[in-house]
């Protein structure tokens, strides 16, 4: 497989940038399911895809949203178009004979603990993935974690096992708020090799 041209590495990496600011450009329905079957994709431990997600597109959905946010984050969750959920299914072994048929991968999962480190880990990988999945699709996103994760938890996922992971803001971004580029550390200070 090549690797990615230039232009196709800044899109997903070195050019995109976090996005406090947003258009009025809507992110329809079919464009949230071409996002969510681009992410899918990425790999899992076991193919377990413990994340779920929820999509927050109406005034009230946004509305709920931002009354679990930190302050600094409420205007941004008013002005997305989309903000997204991104949960962990505690229970997600339960699809594992679907999504991993070679074998029943259920007892891996039984402790509890490892139960969740899993779906909180992998979670996360998919978080990522759709966060590369929208840029590559040619959106801008706002990753955020201050959050009230009960008040999201009871909010958005009662009566489940799902718990939050993090929130995501989705569209155009229209470049206001925006940074500088940060520092980001070099190869010596975060990497080793044995």
């Amino acid at each position: 497989m090549p690797a990615l041209d230039s232009p196709a590495l800044g899109q997903l990496f070195t050019e995109a940038r976090t996005h406090y600011g947003w258009s009025d450009t809507p992110v329809t329905e079919s464009d949230l399911r071409a996002l969510y079957d681009l992410a899918k994709m990425g790999p899992t431990s076991a193919n377990c895809s413990p994340a779920r997600f929820v999509f927050c597109r109406s005034d009230a959905a946004r509305a709920d949203l931002a009354a679990c946010v930190t302050a600094n984050n409420k205007a941004k969750v008013l002005a997305a178009p989309v903000t997204a959920i991104i949960g962990f299914d505690l229970d997600f072994a339960d699809r594992l004979p679907e999504l991993f048929p070679h074998t029943d991968a259920r007892p891996w999962f039984a402790d509890p603990q490892v139960a969740r480190d899993t779906a909180f880990r992998n979670s996360s990988l998919q978080g990522g993935y759709f966060i590369l999945a929208a840029r590559a699709l040619g959106w801008d996103t706002g990753p955020m974690s201050g959050f009230d994760k009960a008040a999201v938890d009871a909010r958005f996922w009662a009566g489940t096992r799902v718990e939050t992971n993090f929130i995501c803001s989705l569209g155009r971004g229209n470049g206001e708020g925006l940074f500088p580029r940060l520092p980001r550390l070099a190869f010596e200070e975060a990497a080793r090799l044995l």
